[in-house]
């Protein structure tokens, strides 16, 4: 039974771990090759781009930066198909999907499924990407050592059964990338070079790092409000690069919520965007957690680490 807080359990089965590391017959971890010489290509892209700029370059790259991680990561895989948050029509939702998958950090189900066992087994055996298994592993080191998705049917099936039913998602899921090739093409073809290796590698590269930020950064610096049973941080740099993700003490204590930021002085721009689609009516069925703070300790007080 799938349960929209992101945890998933069997009726009448005793509940088993998914190992969501790829390992060789023998259990050592193995490279995964192609994750690995993808990120060094669109790195060294990112080092090129630095020697090629252009105003009208970085402009592109930072509107597509807030389409594809404040729109397509936030408030699409995220707080849309992670969690259900709120409601949207079909088409709108599969549009955030798309820009989504222009981050290349993988297809919805995936990502997903995979977000899923996070909040399920967070900083325990079996989370993904924790700190506890170092900083660096938590970050980026669980991209190189995982496993291709094609080899994990089961434990996608398991944790995203919703997503796996949808064909449009379950295609996207296996040719996530597509979407990023007319880009490119558009992008070389209006501003040359530089427009392509700014609005593609370059906001590719700082975007996978700005969400690494939120399983690495935001588990280790930052405030508590919320006694959650993991981690979690609320980190108000990380949640500038990310339009409001930073906020996750606030989100692993109210996962379901599709706002964040939950006190006025905790910008969340995603949730500024959902209300804005919510008055224009093409958001429905709004979740925010009924909160009060007048019980709770001061900002100051909850501080065990500083941001």
């Amino acid at each position: 039974m799938l349960r929209v807080d992101g945890t998933v359990r069997f009726s009448g089965k005793k509940e088993r771990r998914v190992n969501t590391q790829a390992t060789s017959n023998s259990g050592r971890t193995e490279i995964n090759w192609g994750n690995t010489i993808g990120l060094f290509v669109f790195h060294a892209g990112a080092v090129t781009a630095l020697f090629m700029f252009e105003w009208q370059a970085f402009i592109v790259a930072a509107a597509l930066y807030w389409l594809t991680i404040g729109c397509g990561i936030g408030m699409g895989y995220h707080r849309l198909l992670t969690h259900r948050g709120y409601d949207v029509p079909k088409p709108v939702e599969y549009f955030m999907a798309v820009c989504g998958a222009l981050t290349l950090e993988g297809g919805p189900i995936t990502w997903v499924a995979t977000h899923r066992i996070h909040h399920q087994k967070s900083d325990q055996e079996g989370d993904p990407h924790s700190p506890n298994d170092g900083g660096w592993w938590s970050h980026a080191g669980w991209i190189f050592m995982r496993e291709p998705s094609h080899t994990r049917t089961e434990w996608i099936k398991r944790y995203a059964p919703d997503l796996s039913k949808d064909r449009f998602y379950v295609w996207l899921n296996k040719y996530h990338y597509v979407p990023m090739i007319p880009l490119g093409l558009i992008l070389l073809a209006v501003g040359g070079l530089p427009m392509m290796l700014w609005g593609v590698c370059m906001r590719v590269v700082l975007g996978l790092h700005s969400t690494w930020l939120v399983n690495s950064a935001a588990h280790i610096w930052g405030s508590r409000r919320f006694a959650t049973t993991d981690d979690s941080r609320n980190n108000w740099w990380v949640a500038l690069l990310t339009f409001g993700e930073g906020w996750h003490n606030n989100h692993h204590a109210h996962p379901t919520s599709a706002r964040h930021g939950l006190r006025w002085y905790e910008f969340d721009l995603t949730w500024l965007q959902i209300r804005f689609l919510e008055v224009l009516g093409l958001v429905k069925a709004v979740q925010v957690p009924k909160l009060d703070f007048s019980s709770m300790p001061s900002r100051e007080s909850i501080h065990s680490k500083a941001a």
